[in-house]
């Protein structure tokens, strides 16, 4: 049975302070009661990894990275390797967020080399795709998805595959205030599965975890996790509120 996983990227938001506050606060809100079967993901600013992994650790939650270098190691100023979030107790990192597509041109050769590091980390890579609002308007939405996929995750065996968690966020519902009907994000997250189904089988593809991202939040949470294909959410601006985002965690 797949995971169900409830993630928060936190983005480039909140001084150390705020972050300590935000954190501790998700962890009292945590403690009033969540669902068993749902994995809670925290991904704040790097410079927050190791404070935010001792409350995640004492508190029963996991903690995530929002990006990582594809090299090993050596003369990369300002990376971080998959070896170092490893070695501070991260778990999860973001790959191919569509901010890190737009404004880095990073493209789907370079993420799975990243995926692929990372899974050699034994971090669990939460790769992301999705359209934007001209791809989705002109129809091209499931062949740029498709392509997405395939681009970054074909060259993974089988066992490699099986750390992956995918996340569709359509680009044009990020921060904007719109959302993807329960509908198109069914339609879209069965795609996907069918994607990999024919490049993992059907079993890989039925036991991995598909997230919907893009304006996810406490009013809506519920109606998109109904959907039989969609496992949880990557949540962008709701979960800079532990109330809410915690709220979102109560939505199945």
């Amino acid at each position: 049975m797949r995971k169900k996983i409830v993630a928060g990227n936190w983005k480039m938001n909140k001084t150390f302070s705020e972050a300590e506050d935000l954190l501790f606060g998700i962890a009292d809100a945590l403690g009033n009661g969540r669902p068993d079967n749902v994995e809670v993901v925290v991904c704040p600013p790097a410079l927050y990894l190791e404070l935010a992994n001792d409350v995640a650790t004492e508190h029963n939650f996991r903690c995530g990275a929002q990006n990582m270098s594809e090299h090993e190691s050596g003369a990369y100023t300002g990376e971080i390797s998959a070896a170092m979030l490893q070695s501070a107790g991260v778990e999860f990192v973001i790959l191919g967020h569509s901010e890190r597509r737009t404004y880095f041109g990073e493209n789907d050769e370079l993420i799975g080399k990243k995926v692929a590091q990372a899974i050699r980390h034994e971090l669990t890579p939460i790769y992301c795709c999705g359209e934007v609002l001209a791809e989705r308007e002109a129809g091209k939405h499931f062949e740029v998805v498709e392509a997405q996929v395939t681009g970054a995750l074909s060259g993974l065996d089988a066992k490699a595959f099986s750390k992956v968690v995918i996340a569709y966020e359509p680009v044009w519902a990020i921060g904007t205030g719109r959302t993807a009907t329960p509908q198109q994000a069914q339609e879209m997250h069965a795609f996907i599965r069918s994607v990999l189904a024919k490049i993992f089988g059907q079993k890989a593809a039925g036991d991995t975890t598909i997230l919907y991202g893009g304006s996810c939040n406490a009013g809506n949470a519920k109606e998109l996790f109904a959907n039989s294909d969609v496992d949880g959410g990557l949540i962008g601006g709701a979960s800079l509120k532990a109330d809410e985002f915690v709220k979102i965690v109560n939505s199945f």
